[in-house]
């Protein structure tokens, strides 16, 4: 089958890009002395896992404890919950994934979560590695002083059934800040911070053995400071339109666009747009419209029209799409827009290959 022949709306992959992609951050990250635990809440995918790790990677991070069932149950190993694990359920799952034996360690950035954590660790008979998280300025998570950290990680290796394993910070806010100046200068006050963290803990006689954070739109800032043993990026196998033209480092930006979203066209009848089969059930709406890339002319623009259409709008005198033909779209955010669908239609070139299932969505 040819990719626009498949079935619409659909959520296509480019292997050659997405190798290209992986290839060309695990030989950066092997030069700069620097490991990678990619994230997975960007491709929710084993498959994808499976060739970051043959590619060099240390596992995985997950965002939900779902995430990790579904690596775990594929055999993803070296997984990283990057979100406090706290609730009822949450301890339940987490409990069942160590005493099946699943590779895993959590974040905690509250000393009440400590002995909740302990507690199902003894009872699966297994010793919890805990990351304490710091707040560096995204008010979400994370240890908002760093004495607070200290103590929590004191408390962490002071229960049997923990192992404190290091520290985790993530500035969201300044992945994609911009002038690129701007967040070097921005990312360098964090990294003092974290100095400032580490020594402390050191101080304390509990250093870090693992130093854990970053993303895609600083990880080329982050690993020139020394501080992180290892990077959490995951947008990068993607490159979604908000990632796409940002500079990652005074080079520019070395990753292509391997995630497509493809939609067919159901009306025709306006002689400068026409109306597709997606919409926001199909593509992320919170940073932005799509980019219509492949089947119309250059200059395409996007809007949302509803649950499940979407209207492309082009210059008079351009070719105009003929009813039923496809065109695909670069989506504004990889993350929520895979989380929408079940499965990647496999490409190379303009020829379907394979389908993986999206087996890690929900919560």
């Amino acid at each position: 089958m040819r990719r626009d022949e498949i079935k619409t709306p659909a959520l296509i992959l480019d292997l050659d890009h997405l190798d290209r992609n992986i290839e060309i951050m695990t030989a950066w990250a092997k030069s700069a002395g620097v490991a990678l635990r990619p994230h997975a809440k960007s491709h929710k995918s084993p498959d994808i896992a499976r060739r970051l790790l043959k590619a060099g990677a240390l596992g995985a991070c997950c965002a939900t404890i779902a995430e990790a069932e579904a690596l775990a149950a594929a055999g993803i190993t070296g997984l990283h919950i990057t979100s406090p694990m706290t609730t009822t359920d949450m301890l339940a799952r987490l409990h069942r994934l160590l005493a099946r034996g699943a590779d895993i360690m959590v974040v905690a950035d509250d000393p009440r979560n400590v002995d909740a954590l302990g507690k199902i660790a003894l009872e699966a008979g297994r010793k919890l590695p805990v990351i304490v998280e710091i707040d560096v300025g995204t008010k979400r998570t994370g240890c908002v002083e760093i004495g607070d950290a200290v103590a929590l990680a004191k408390s962490i290796a002071q229960n049997k059934a923990l192992a404190f394993a290091g520290v985790q910070a993530y500035w969201g806010h300044l992945q994609q800040l911009m002038p690129f100046d701007e967040r070097k200068a921005r990312v360098a006050l964090n990294m003092e911070r974290m100095r400032k963290l580490i020594a402390a803990l050191e101080g304390a006689g509990l250093p870090p053995r693992i130093i854990t954070g970053s993303g895609t739109g600083t990880h080329w800032l982050d690993a020139q400071h020394e501080v992180f043993t290892e990077l959490q990026a995951g947008s990068f196998v993607f490159l979604d339109s908000c990632y796409g033209p940002l500079p990652l480092s005074p080079d520019g930006n070395p990753f292509t666009t391997s995630l497509f979203v493809a939609a067919g066209v159901v009306t025709a009848n306006r002689p400068d747009s026409v109306t597709v089969n997606a919409g926001f059930k199909a593509l992320a709406t919170d940073s932005g419209t799509p980019q219509p890339v492949r089947g119309i002319a250059q200059g395409a623009s996007y809007r949302f029209m509803g649950d499940e259409h979407g209207v492309i709008d082009f210059d008079p005198g351009a070719p105009r799409p003929e009813l039923g033909a496809v065109i695909e779209l670069v989506t504004s955010h990889c993350d929520p827009t895979v989380n929408l669908h079940a499965r990647y239609v496999v490409v190379r070139g303009d020829e379907v290959v394979d389908e993986w299932p999206i087996l890690a969505r929900g919560y």
